[in-house]
């Protein structure tokens, strides 16, 4: 029997298979489609925090009880020597205490500080005048204390004012301990003449580091 031709050249047997093959086809994409679409998903997980830096800060007392800080200078802390008269007119063999106490502020990171000298302490009186700082447990600086006190290395009795300490001193966090300098500052008996209505305005600088 001779096969029905369609309007379009094919007969039914080859229209039927070639539509098979078309919704085959179609399902194989239809399934291709499906994977994709699952393998896409995704998630993440992440991980963070948040860094601060500590402070590290010192504070000096002149009384060992009112601290604040002295940064510059300029607007250093003035030392009150025993016996002012003494202090501001002072003869061969007179010798003049005075205190100065340093802790940490706080908050503030633990760290050690160092006593140095400021150069320009042998200008006009400074160059007869002799110096040497202990600490002491007391807040209270006179010529007892400062005997029984602990000397700094570098800072034999008799060094010029000029001379710092090679030692430092530990300072614990957050204001927990003070240190507590005791300075005595001597005109050396044998001053010669030419010392008369000399004057020195002297500083020294307490340098702390962290850690």
């Amino acid at each position: 029997m001779q096969e029905r031709v369609t309007s379009v050249g094919m007969t039914p047997r080859r229209w039927r298979l070639r539509r098979a093959r078309a919704v085959l086809a179609c399902g194989l994409v239809l399934g291709i489609g499906v994977s994709s679409t699952l393998a896409a998903w995704n998630d993440s997980e992440y991980g963070g925090a948040t860094f601060t830096a500590g402070t590290f800060n010192i504070q000096g007392a002149t009384d060992g009880a009112t601290f604040s800080q002295h940064a510059t200078a300029p607007a250093a802390a003035t030392l009150s020597f025993a016996v002012p008269a003494v202090a501001s007119a002072m003869s061969p063999g007179d010798a003049v205490y005075a205190l100065f106490s340093v802790k940490t502020v706080n908050p503030s990171m633990a760290g050690a500080v160092q006593l140095r000298a400021n150069a320009s302490n042998n200008a006009g009186l400074g160059a007869y005048l002799t110096y040497s700082v202990r600490t002491i447990s007391q807040t209270t600086c006179n010529a007892a204390n400062f005997a029984a006190g602990t000397a700094l290395a570098g800072l034999a009795a008799g060094s010029p004012l000029t001379v710092g300490s090679t030692s430092t001193q530990a300072l614990s966090a957050n204001g927990a301990n003070q240190v507590n300098y005791c300075f005595e500052v001597t005109l050396p008996a044998g001053t010669p003449t030419a010392a008369q209505g000399t004057t020195l305005t002297a500083a020294w600088e307490f340098t702390a580091t962290s850690g």
